[in-house]
């Protein structure tokens, strides 16, 4: 069983996933490889000049695998309550896990399915967005949501950021007690 599974391997999840491992976290990412920044060319991601949306997912990637986050291409097709926590089901296996932070992007059609309640966005282009809390929580125990499919805007910057907040607060569950990951010079 893994501590936290995470949807889609964007900048949203990406980042989720970069938190979750380097806080040792037992973390697996299911990442149908549709993510809408694998065709962007960024000029204003803070701290970088330049960078291409392919170049800044396989760092990112890089980052979460470093600290021992697993990564499989797979297509999730739903997820179900357990006791233990959620299932979540792909087109070839299943995997199980204390918690699962959905962050797929532009489409919220699997947690609609999956009884994940979804609500109308505001963003161009991002029909139906998952309803989270501030914390980024959803109805369904278990289940958050992050970045553009959690109602923010799909600016790489604020789904990178978003990632990491709902990361945090699901390690701090998992924790007992507030998690903050600060490193420093050496």
């Amino acid at each position: 069983m893994y501590d936290i599974i995470i949807v889609g391997g964007g900048t949203a999840g990406g980042s989720a996933a970069l938190y979750a491992a380097k806080a040792g976290k037992k973390t697996l990412v299911l990442d149908g490889n549709a993510s809408m920044t694998k065709r962007a060319m960024l000029y204003n991601h803070y701290g970088i000049k330049e960078i291409t949306g392919p170049d800044l997912i396989r760092i990112g990637r890089e980052q979460a695998e470093h600290f021992g986050a697993e990564w499989k291409e797979e297509k999730v097709t739903g997820l179900a309550s357990s006791d233990q926590g959620v299932v979540v089901h792909t087109e070839t296996a299943q995997y199980e896990a204390k918690h699962v932070i959905l962050a797929t992007g532009a489409t919220a059609e699997v947690a609609g399915q999956s009884g994940v309640k979804v609500k109308d966005g505001t963003e161009p282009r991002i029909k139906t967005v998952i309803d989270v809390d501030a914390q980024g929580k959803t109805n369904v125990r278990g289940v958050w949501a992050a970045g553009t499919v959690a109602g923010v805007s799909v600016h790489t910057i604020i789904t990178a950021g978003d990632g990491a907040k709902v990361a945090i607060n699901v390690i701090s569950e998992l924790n007992g007690e507030r998690y903050v990951d600060h490193d420093l010079l050496k």
